[in-house]
């Protein structure tokens, strides 16, 4: 629910049926793959089951089974992935409506949301298999576009919602208005709505916040805004965002966590709202997130804490 507490919780409970995700482009994914699903049988699971065509997973229910990939009629109880950050974005948006603790085995380059090791996916599904699993519930982000119900639904988002313009040259104006309350005009390049998962991606980069998972927040952050007293805010959980079009000079879009984009028209509002439901990603109690931290951004210095004197 809004403003539920968002930290690290024991899941209690013991799956009796998975489903693996494996991205077999990532190198060694394919045979982590094998290894699991034989650790998996041997720990004698009602059904399992193995999806490789990730790109496709989130209209599976409503595709026809291909010859290599096998049809998914059932909802497990627990979504293994071994890939990337994108994977992972890929399998909250298919579980979108009932969310499946979902754990990540990091094939990829950065990692915040698949965050546990390839070397010890043994130890974090064992933990998982034993009922001491760990879940971070994350919060997601709504979008509704106006009242014209032609429009294609919006999906959620995990990490964010991004206002931008399409075109390669030129700015957008957008207003931002918190409960009903002007905020201010951004004329920039576009505007970032992060969730506490997203505040590591592209709203960091563009200078935004980094928000602890534990934290229900939403960070807004202007792209490229003309105007050096610009700065990203966070709002709490309960905020009622809008964001409306003023002016483009070319194009704009919506973007969802950077895999679905729908053309904007000027003059249109945006409203955005925290989901009542959080998504519930598993990690591995043997990690530091802060030690993620340090490492996914190469963070230099003292790496170890100084003795006390």
């Amino acid at each position: 629910m809004k403003g539920e507490h968002l930290g690290r919780q024991a899941t209690g409970t013991r799956p009796q049926t998975a489903l693996v995700l494996a991205d077999h482009s990532k190198p060694g994914a394919r045979e982590v793959s094998d290894q699991l699903l034989d650790f998996l049988k041997a720990h004698r699971l009602e059904r399992v089951a193995l999806e490789t065509n990730l790109r496709a997973f989130d209209g599976h229910k409503e595709r026809p089974a291909s010859r290599s990939v096998a049809p998914l009629d059932f909802l497990p109880d627990l979504v293994i992935v071994l890939g990337g950050d994108g994977a992972i974005l890929a399998t909250a948006r298919a579980f979108a409506g009932h969310p499946i603790p979902t754990l990540g085995i990091n094939f990829g380059r950065v990692g915040f949301l698949a965050s546990v090791p390839a070397s010890h996916w043994r130890e974090a599904v064992t933990e998982i298999l034993d009922g001491r699993g760990v879940v971070e519930p994350r919060l997601r982000l709504e979008a509704r576009r106006g009242s014209d119900v032609n429009h294609a639904p919006i999906p959620l988002a995990l990490n964010e919602i991004l206002v931008h313009r399409a075109a390669v040259l030129g700015m957008i104006t957008v207003g931002l208005f918190v409960d009903g309350d002007w905020v201010t005009d951004y004329r920039a390049d576009g505007l970032i709505v992060a969730s506490p998962s997203g505040s590591t991606g592209h709203s960091l980069s563009a200078g935004g916040p980094i928000l602890l998972p534990s934290l229900a927040g939403i960070a807004v952050t202007p792209i490229c805004p003309q105007g050096l007293s610009y700065r990203p805010i966070v709002l709490g959980p309960t905020s009622r965002i809008e964001i409306l079009v003023r002016k483009a000079s070319g194009p704009s879009s919506l973007v969802v966590d950077g895999q679905s984009t729908q053309a904007l028209r000027q003059g249109e509002k945006i409203s955005i709202c925290v989901h009542p439901a959080a998504y519930p990603l598993l990690t591995w109690s043997g990690l530091d997130p802060y030690r993620r931290l340090r490492e996914r951004l190469g963070w230099s210095g003292v790496m170890q804490p100084l003795e006390e004197t």
